[in-house]
């Protein structure tokens, strides 16, 4: 390594040359490595070979021709006002004090946007890493990679008593090509290595009727009608585990991370839609097809759109895990009449996590599937079920005093949630 700058600017360099001892009359000894040209020595002398071959003439004169000389600190030469010492991964600068003739020169003097670091009666010293955020450039070439930096004072008073200057430093890393021994031959243990192979699993969701067919063609939902849904593995995948769904949500874009979105299952696996309604729960089957009904629904900043209908699509993450639920892998609905958290096949202790947070474990496996679209009608005939309320039912109220004696205690029922 070794650094290049100014002619007027003295050199300094950690470069070494490992040497042997003293060579017998019989024998001479290589040196452990020497720093090779490619564009001069070609590179197809080192290429390894089987068996063995003498060594080129060529090989032999740059292998055991003289190092070529250091520069040393102490050399003559000229002005040492500024010197710069390169490592593998750093640089040290150092600029002597004399060259400034005021003592807070070094307030304005930058290794070009790092200030000075330490400093001594004789010396400013600039110390940085090389990957530190100081404005060092890399320019990568055949045989070597530049790294380079200017030095700059720039006094920001509002008099200067020393002019100001820009030195481009640059550190020169030769790049290393090992040759190897051809006579060293590598012995392989052969043997068998057996690595289980887990094919990867896809799922299929589905909307559905209430039946479980699924509903081919134009999709189409009453706005607060229950919609059912069901995820299950593509193909035949014969498997002995339970599917999770750990979170759903809806968007009005094929695109998941799309906005708005609204979250129908989350936390591991908690139907929090069933919080809002009654129809928002998940269904129970077999345990490797989870089947779940949601209430359409539509997002009120669309309403007020020409369109009498919103097309919405429903994402899931999934999971294929052990049939006993866990806090990471449940299927907990919310009953409204005990407002507690219960889970569909296994112990209701998994859900209590669905208050708070319900932390993830590893799972077998984890997906992601989005369902076709489908239509919500909120606008027209379709959204506007025809029935007739007749007094004296039980949905237009009471008609007669007897009636309302029977029912003196109605007003207390607004306090029950349903």
């Amino acid at each position: 390594m070794e650094p290049e700058m100014d002619e007027k600017v003295s050199l300094m360099s950690d470069v070494t040359f490992l040497r042997s001892g003293s060579s017998s009359p019989q024998r001479k000894m290589a040196p452990w490595y020497r720093i090779v040209s490619f564009s001069q020595d070609p590179k197809e002398l080192f290429k390894p070979e089987k068996g063995f071959r003498f060594v080129p003439d060529s090989v032999r004169k740059m292998l055991l021709a003289p190092p070529p000389p250091i520069a040393t600190p102490g050399g003559t030469g000229p002005s040492k006002l500024v010197e710069v010492l390169c490592h593998v991964d750093r640089m040290y600068v150092r600029v002597r004090r004399e060259l400034f003739s005021t003592s807070d020169a070094f307030k304005d003097l930058k290794l070009g946007s790092c200030p000075v670091n330490e400093g001594t009666k004789d010396h400013y010293y600039l110390l940085y890493l090389l990957k530190s955020d100081c404005g060092f450039v890399r320019e990568s070439q055949k045989d070597h990679l530049l790294v380079s930096i200017t030095l700059q004072y720039n006094p920001t008073t509002t008099v200067i008593r020393d002019m100001p200057f820009s030195i481009s430093l640059q550190c020169k890393y030769p790049r290393y090509f090992h040759s190897f021994n051809p006579g060293i031959s590598i012995q392989l243990r052969r043997g068998t290595v057996y690595k289980p192979l887990r094919p990867k699993l896809s799922f299929i969701l589905t909307p559905q009727d209430a039946s479980g067919n699924e509903i081919v063609g134009d999709k189409s939902f009453i706005l607060g009608q229950p919609m059912y849904f069901e995820v299950k593995l593509s193909g035949n995948t014969a498997t002995h585990q339970r599917l999770y769904i750990n979170k759903c949500f809806m968007t009005v874009s094929q695109d998941p991370t799309s906005e708005p979105k609204y979250t129908v299952i989350d936390n591991q696996g908690c139907m929090y839609d069933g919080m809002m309604t009654r129809h928002s729960m998940f269904l129970k089957g077999l345990k490797n097809v989870q089947r779940f009904c949601v209430s359409a629904f539509i997002f009120k900043h669309m309403v007020d759109t020409s369109s009498p209908f919103q097309q919405l699509y429903l994402h899931c993450e999934l999971s294929m895990g052990d049939p006993s639920p866990t806090q990471s892998s449940k299927a907990c609905n919310y009953d409204q009449a005990s407002k507690k958290w219960k889970e569909l096949y296994g112990s209701d202790a998994v859900c209590a996590c669905c208050e708070s947070s319900c932390l993830p474990q590893t799972k077998a496996s984890e997906n992601v599937v989005s369902s076709p679209s489908w239509r919500v009608n909120f606008g027209g005939e379709a959204a506007n079920p025809e029935f007739e309320l007749q007094p004296g039912s039980s949905i237009w109220g009471t008609s007669s005093s007897e009636d309302v004696a029977e029912h003196q205690d109605f007003l207390s029922q607004w306090d029950t949630s349903y």
